[in-house]
């Protein structure tokens, strides 16, 4: 049996209704899907990285950074329709690890773990990443998605919304927060782009909903890494003071001034 061949594509895309021209936001110098990119790179477990797009801009902007990049259709549903196109490109990938570009701060290991899961199980078809949410105000904000587990870490449900609802809270009962990152086999991708949006993901404007309502399972790698996504202006605000915090930590230099700027194409 030929050894597995797992690739990393990040969509792109520049319409993003609550935060027009994103992937091209600049944090801390660099433009918000060049720092996805580069946490990719830094990968050991990927044959390949490519930003999968549906605009120029975003092209020639990776492609100036030295990435990898390719046009795909402007009419997809979802993200995972955009990977499924891309990865037509790859037509000996075996896997392909869907990194949504908007978490800068992804954890190589992380992704490199759900590369090393789907490469030992062939019965995976979908799987994902979820961490602990300490902070009860994240709890109800529906930029942040949460999810609710089965006792052999599958994925029961994913929402916007405070889940599950503490109405008797149990002592030590953990809340999820959904990681932007999906790994598929070939296989179960094409299943799923065939399916039709769902109800459920048309509802709550989550994809990997798609999946759960046509009865496919979805594991999860539960991580302590924090990886928060970047959804609004505000929240780009508050990952360019982490990232400049954490240069700063990493090169002992003088601290910066912060102060995103608004991306002019």
């Amino acid at each position: 049996m030929p050894s597995p061949r797992i690739i990393a594509i990040i969509p792109a895309r520049y319409g993003s209704t609550r935060f027009p021209g994103k992937p091209l936001h600049p944090l801390a110098g660099k433009p918000l899907i060049q720092r996805v990119w580069e946490r990719c790179m830094a990968c050991s477990g990927l044959a390949r990285v490519l930003i999968a797009t549906d605009d120029e801009r975003i092209l020639r902007a990776a492609e100036g950074f030295g990435a990898e990049a390719c046009l795909t259709s402007p009419d997809h549903p979802s993200g995972t329709d955009r990977i499924a196109e891309a990865a037509e490109r790859d037509p000996e990938a075996t896997h392909i690890i869907n990194v949504q570009g908007d978490e800068p701060i992804l954890s190589p290991a992380l992704i490199d773990e759900l590369a090393a899961r789907l490469a030992a199980d062939p019965s995976i078809g979908m799987i994902t990443a979820v961490h602990p949410l300490h902070d009860p105000a994240l709890l109800h904000d529906p930029n942040v998605v949460k999810a609710v587990l089965d006792t052999e870490k599958r994925a029961l449900y994913f929402s916007r919304s405070p889940l599950p609802y503490p109405r008797n809270p149990q002592p030590g009962f953990p809340v999820w927060r959904h990681m932007g990152l999906y790994g598929y086999s070939r296989e179960f991708l094409q299943t799923f782009v065939a399916w039709p949006p769902s109800a459920l993901e048309l509802t709550e404007g989550l994809e990997q909903l798609r999946a759960l309502e046509n009865g496919a399972r979805i594991h999860c790698v539960v991580t302590h890494h924090d990886s928060p996504g970047v959804d609004t202006p505000e929240q780009a605000a508050d990952m360019e003071r982490r990232l400049w915090a954490m240069e700063e930590m990493e090169s002992g230099a003088p601290p910066k001034t912060t102060g995103t700027g608004a991306f002019t194409p």
